[in-house]
């Protein structure tokens, strides 16, 4: 009886297996053609804190950019008249500049750690070969600078003002 079975069972698999292909849907047949791969999205560079802030506030660069240490104003400035007549204030976001016109908004940027800061020009200078900015101490303070006395920065100027006739 096993001799039987043994024989009947190989029978019996191909009569299922051509029941099941007959009862399968017919394959259509066509072009054969590979998947479109999906689309790649490019990668989006991390944005410059920078220019973050610009657009933050809704302004753009104006003037090209500079590169150079800055410095800032020690206290025995406190009170002392600037280019432009006003006193100095440590407080304030003022800063000396050579050439940009008074009210010139810059963005100062440390290139150390990359903090940021809005300065208004209110002086002229620095004086000192190297430097192209002098900070108020509340803007070297909010740059991160208080401690090196000078630092690597980029003055981008954002709402150049009219120099006057």
């Amino acid at each position: 009886m096993r001799a039987a079975l043994r024989r009947a069972a190989p029978a019996c698999a191909a009569l299922g297996l051509s029941a099941l292909v007959a009862c399968a849907p017919p394959m259509e047949e066509g072009p054969v053609t590979a998947a479109a791969p999906p689309p790649r999205e490019e990668p989006v560079p991390p944005q410059d804190p920078a220019v973050a802030l610009l657009e933050q506030q809704g302004l753009r660069p104006a003037g090209e950019q500079q590169l150079g240490d800055a410095s800032y104003y020690g206290p025995e400035f406190t009170g002392r008249r600037m280019a432009n007549g006003r006193r100095f204030d440590p407080g304030s976001i003022s800063v000396a500049h050579r050439t940009l016109p008074f009210g010139t908004k810059v963005l100062v940027t440390h290139l150390g750690n990359g903090r940021s800061a809005m300065a208004t020009v209110e002086d002229r200078g620095p004086f000192i070969r190297g430097r192209i900015i002098d900070l108020s101490p509340r803007l070297a303070e909010r740059l991160g600078m208080r401690q090196e006395g000078v630092a690597a920065v980029e003055v981008q100027p954002v709402e150049v003002a009219e120099a006057p006739n």
